[in-house]
């Protein structure tokens, strides 16, 4: 039996909006062969931020090795590392004139090292081309290789992320590899280091409230101190359903709780995701 879905409420309906400085930056994007999860991840906010100049850049290819059930990206064999992918990001984000860079990738299970030269490199790349740009990266688990993870802390980018997307109940259901001890393992290591760790939550998924402050403890356990919290969207009739669309004034109380937790920085709202408004929870 099909399931019936809900209807979106008018607080999470948005609308493309052109203007010369998205133009721009589409420009760049397409111009140099990138990916961007903004487009891949079907973000709601694209035209906000395209238009402000800033984008999440996706690196190792837009083909993830894994198929989690809330995620559009593609799925399945991915091509060769691009080598000259590094400089391309750098230089795109010096023409983009970006003073806080974010960067993620697809999973890359299929490769020896996960995927982790990629990711140095192009953390160094936009170092030396753009020195005075922060950056933050959004990190896959690595399988849990601590020797992966403490490259990337030797890289040193001003933040860590890596999102633990849900709570302990559904991440069985709605994250495919993933083990949220393993998370946890890989945000208390970052934290460890002295760099930020940043993590997300996807709520409307079918967890408790109960579950969602369980999961804040779990973080703030590890020593966790951004956190940002959005409504989950089905991207397509294939991926998980929306069980529930959280109210605002719900969202606004999760961010008054976070705070009390003692996270340093929370933004959370329905159209919130993790690089929404990143230049704002640097340290």
């Amino acid at each position: 039996m099909k399931e019936k879905s809900l209807r979106k409420p008018e607080w999470l309906k948005t609308t493309i909006v052109g203007s010369e400085r998205f133009a721009y930056v589409n420009s760049i994007v397409e111009k140099n062969c990138l990916h961007t999860i903004c487009a891949s991840g079907r973000c709601p906010n694209r035209s906000e931020c395209w238009n402000r100049g800033t984008a999440t850049f996706m690196i190792l290819g837009d083909i993830c090795t894994r198929s989690c059930r809330f995620c559009n990206t593609k799925t399945g064999k991915p091509k060769t590392p691009d080598l000259a992918e590094p400089e391309n990001i750098a230089e795109s984000v010096k023409l983009m004139g970006l003073s806080h860079a974010v960067i993620t990738s697809v999973d890359r299970d299929d490769l020896p090292d996960l995927g982790v030269a990629q990711w140095v490199a192009t953390i160094a790349a936009i170092q030396k081309i753009n020195p005075t740009t922060t950056i933050e990266v959004l990190i896959p688990d690595f399988q849990g290789r601590k020797s992966a993870i403490q490259q990337i802390i030797e890289a040193a980018p001003t933040i860590i992320g890596h999102n633990l997307e849900t709570v302990r109940r559904l991440t069985p259901s709605v994250r495919s590899a993933a083990c949220y001890d393993t998370s946890l393992s890989v945000l208390q290591q970052v934290a460890k280091s002295g760099i930020p760790a940043k993590s997300s939550l996807m709520l409307g998924l079918g967890e408790t409230v109960e579950e969602v402050l369980e999961t804040m403890d779990d973080l703030r356990e590890v020593c966790c101190s951004i956190l940002t919290l959005g409504q989950y969207l089905q991207p397509t009739a294939k991926h998980l359903p929306v069980s529930e669309y959280i109210h605002p004034d719900q969202f606004a109380e999760y961010k008054r709780i976070a705070l009390e937790k003692g996270f340093r920085s929370v933004e959370s709202g329905p159209l919130v995701r993790s690089s929404y408004h990143a230049e704002r929870l640097l340290p």
